[in-house]
């Protein structure tokens, strides 16, 4: 992907290394799980700050869940700006990055989506990968869904599409998330800018 954003606070060009992803499944001796990320989990970089230990071995590659669409459901006060959801919807799907990741990390995944505080829940669904379909892969929903999308700042903006473009997911799918959430950031300048009128 050459292109670069023409949008002030975000740099978006294709990585020249792109991280080498696995065909199939590497071999593990301890229990593992998988676990679908579609929001900033598909960065590997910013997985590994709440895991605590490098993710790029534990992914097998971009996935696809059909019958899901993305949508910024959750606004998130850690992070001051709303955050990414799916939705059922049987004419859409969701691309992003599948895991194999070592159980013991299954609870620091929890805390890093709020599965205590009702943020988040988990869903076992069934992920495309490789010419592959894996079961009763893990991802999360939010729970108490907000009737309005929330736009995302500019630091999720980018961690999201570094994960996306890194982790290999389709350049068109790309675009598509960049102009999904630079339109949700326009139309709150606009709401902001009505307000203080």
């Amino acid at each position: 992907m050459s292109h670069q954003s023409t949008h002030p606070h975000h740099t978006w060009v294709q990585s020249h290394h792109p991280v080498h992803l696995e065909t199939k499944s590497p071999p593990h001796k301890e229990p593992m799980f998988y676990y679908f990320a579609y929001g900033s989990c598909m960065c590997p970089v910013d997985l590994k700050r709440s895991l605590g230990e490098n993710t790029h071995p534990y992914i097998i590659g971009p996935g696809v869940l059909k019958g899901y669409r993305l949508g910024f459901y959750l606004y998130l006060p850690s992070r001051k700006c709303g955050v990414l959801d799916i939705v059922k919807d049987p004419k859409a799907s969701v691309k992003g990055v599948l895991y194999q990741l070592p159980l013991r990390l299954s609870e620091y995944l929890d805390q890093r989506e709020g599965v205590s505080q009702n943020l988040y829940r988990h869903e076992s669904v069934e992920i495309h990968s490789h010419s592959r379909v894996y079961q009763d892969v893990r991802t999360y929903v939010v729970v108490n869904k907000s009737e309005e999308e929330v736009a995302p700042n500019d630091w999720y903006f980018n961690v999201v599409l570094r994960g996306a473009v890194t982790c290999g997911l389709p350049e068109e799918y790309c675009w598509h998330l960049f102009n999904h959430m630079h339109k949700l950031q326009q139309r709150h300048q606009e709401q902001k800018f009505r307000r203080s009128a």
